[in-house]
């Protein structure tokens, strides 16, 4: 297995510093959704396969609104289209997996804080099943964590990436460990989970998106790195790392997308504009991956990139 080597900390600007020596991404498109009325679709997930359909499931809200809905999409016409009779969940941000043969998908759910008035608070929620349409919620994390993923490993156990914040994880830092199966999947386990070290400075933060099994059984990481300018405004870049699940090592982050790589499109506050939030990655057999992002939290675009994992496997 490749070893994987992790240098000092690097920042945003160090990490944008050496993307912009790279060849830049510049294959963009706009995702078209109809059938939502005048809401906004973005923090899609990539397409995955349900009952013989390509689906996508997508973050749909007012722009004025945080209060949104994940509804599944199918592609009719070069428009992504609510899927006929499938479910709407209450939920953030959607994510899927398959482990043990079945769709597992997840959200965030939002609610009332439980102790500061007129506050919400958040925690993941997943639910797993044959298909969309037989989704049962068996799990949630703790109050207060998003960027929750899971992973099947080639063993049959489960990588587990967490993004605790506060005293453990400031602004937001990326945990992993292993599960023996999904029945291991409770808030304690989720708590327990050690931060990796040396990813993000305290000033500065980050999650994943979405996991990948590597073809030499390393965990492709697909995630963002985070971080707010003088002003307040926030800036959110697509990118990717690999942990060893075997030894616990893991890589450097390297950015692989900027909002400006990306077509002109909406945002939905002032303070937005520069957020690429990684949806999903396709990996194709060509060498190549389509990357499926939220963009400035009002949009949802995918880009052509040379597959980022294949510097892992190689």
């Amino acid at each position: 297995m490749s070893k994987l080597i992790k240098n000092e900390v690097k920042t945003c600007a160090d990490l944008l510093q050496e993307f912009q020596l790279k060849d830049q991404p510049n294959h963009a498109e706009k995702l078209v959704f109809t059938g939502v009325g005048d809401k906004d679709v973005y923090n899609i997930s990539a397409p995955f396969e349900d009952e013989g359909e390509i689906v996508l499931a997508g973050r749909v809200e007012s722009r004025d609104s945080e209060h949104s809905e994940v509804f599944f999409f199918v592609e009719q016409n070069g428009e992504w289209v609510p899927k006929e009779n499938a479910p709407v969940y209450k939920l953030q941000d959607p994510f899927f997996t398959k482990i043990a043969g079945e769709l597992v998908l997840g959200g965030v759910q939002i609610f009332p804080h439980p102790t500061l008035e007129n506050s919400l608070s958040w925690r993941t929620i997943f639910m797993k099943g044959e298909k969309i349409a037989s989704l049962k919620e068996f799990a949630n994390g703790p109050n207060g964590m998003k960027d929750l993923r899971l992973i099947e490993l080639k063993d049959g156990s489960i990588g587990l990436l967490t993004r605790p914040q506060g005293e453990k994880g400031g602004r937001g830092k990326i945990g992993f460990r292993r599960l023996s199966s999904l029945e291991h999947l409770t808030i304690e386990e989720i708590e327990k989970t050690p931060l990796l070290k040396n990813q993000f400075i305290d000033e500065e933060w980050g999650g994943a998106n979405e996991a990948h099994l590597l073809a030499n059984s390393l965990i492709g990481v697909l995630g963002h790195i985070a971080n707010f300018d003088e002003e307040g405004n926030r800036h959110y870049y697509p990118m990717v790392f690999a942990i060893d699940p075997e030894t616990g090592d893991y890589s450097d982050i390297k950015l692989i997308a900027t909002r400006s790589n990306f077509r002109p499109g909406p945002s939905k506050r002032p303070d937005l504009v520069d957020v690429v939030f990684s949806g999903g990655l396709v990996r194709k057999p060509d060498g190549t991956a389509d990357l499926y992002a939220g963009i400035s939290d009002a949009d949802a675009q995918k880009i052509k990139l040379e597959d980022p994992f294949l510097q892992y496997e190689n």
